[in-house]
């Protein structure tokens, strides 16, 4: 079934952002928000019918009380304040307790909650992108150890994505974080900008899953541990080449900003495609000649008249007579067939 996530977007939330402190480069900062406006109003565009976005909780609710792995917010709304904004999203409950109930049938066992505040991690992206309408939040344990894997969190967002398709809803995917900063820490002023910029690459060429290759040590080491956050989006998404790829670092902080603007989902054109049916008896055909010597023997004998024993029409036919393996392979053949076949002949008719 193809997947009902049509867009969605890989936002920064750093606090400087509303507080704006003199130390903060507003030029960058401008330039932050103008992208997320271009993002939200792309995304805006394609219309969905339920918003998602995954963040984490800077130890506000989720910390020393209890901390899931993944908590779907389920309330009909979600109120928060920080920096003299407040916040206010409503939240399509029903949707978030389907997508909680299919979870559990998919091998998840997401927390949900009713009041969980929106801190600046939901509050700046979502503000950004100038979003009013519903949203349902996700929160990611990204700060309090033992947090879910790469893999758990890519696995989550697959699932996510499962089941808003399943339930026909077209979907844009948010995640909120990243990348490196190190807050309350000696390294606060050493983001780790060559470390970004290599995953950056791999992401901006469309391999999304490279995520679930960085275990929790790197990610802790690299001051990335909220790339989580985007791990789930990255698992809803897919593999996807992003349309808009945004790097502004900071002196604390490098503020990153990716966006998939419709589906995007490009077909790759395999060097061993599937068989097509329409081309069945000619694989036949192809395969007998590399299996089978007696087949060879008869088709060195009178190519035109093997040929003829496999009813094809008159292009595939006049191939096979030539064993012309570049027309045979652009016709849509799996190339593997006609080379073994070539190579069997070539020992029997060796200037063919």
């Amino acid at each position: 079934m193809m997947s009902t996530v049509v867009g969605g977007a890989m936002l920064p939330h750093a606090p400087q952002f509303f507080t704006m402190p003199d130390t903060e480069d507003k030029k960058n900062v401008e330039h932050v928000r103008a992208v997320a406006a271009d993002i939200g109003a792309k995304l805006k565009a394609l219309k969905p019918d339920l918003w998602i976005i995954f963040s984490n909780d800077h130890a506000e609710q989720f910390f020393h009380n209890v901390c899931p792995a993944f908590t779907v917010h389920v309330g009909g709304e979600a109120t928060g304040e920080f920096a003299g904004r407040k916040f206010h999203w409503k939240i399509p409950s029903q949707i978030g307790f389907e997508i909680v109930r299919q979870l559990y049938q998919q091998g998840f066992d997401p927390a949900f909650t009713s009041t969980a505040k929106i801190d600046y991690a939901i509050g700046i992206p979502l503000t950004h992108i100038g979003l009013t309408d519903p949203v349902l939040p996700i929160y990611v344990n990204a700060y309090l150890p033992p947090q879910p894997t790469m893999e758990r969190c890519y696995a989550f967002g697959q699932a996510v994505a499962r089941t808003v398709t399943q339930l026909g809803l077209k979907t844009v995917i948010l995640s909120s974080g990243g990348m490196s900063h190190f807050p309350g820490t000696d390294r606060y002023s050493n983001p780790e900008l060559a470390w970004d910029k290599r995953v950056l690459e791999k992401l901006a060429a469309g391999n999304l899953k490279s995520l679930i290759g960085y275990d929790e040590a790197e990610l802790d080491d690299k001051g990335n541990i909220e790339l989580r956050c985007w791990a789930c989006a990255a698992g809803a998404l897919g593999e996807r080449k992003p349309d808009i790829v945004s790097f502004d670092p900071s002196w604390h902080h490098n503020y990153a900003s990716m966006a998939w603007i419709g589906s995007g989902v490009e077909d790759h054109a395999a060097h061993y495609p599937s068989i097509k049916p329409e081309l069945v008896e000619l694989t036949a055909a192809l395969h007998s000649l590399a299996h089978d010597a007696e087949m060879r023997a008869q088709f060195v004998a009178d190519a035109p008249a093997f040929a003829d024993r496999f009813g094809l029409p008159a292009d595939q036919r006049e191939a096979l007579i030539k064993l012309d393996l570049p027309s045979i392979v652009k016709m849509g053949a799996h190339p593997l067939v006609p080379f073994l076949a070539q190579l069997q002949l070539q020992r029997l008719r060796p200037q063919r």
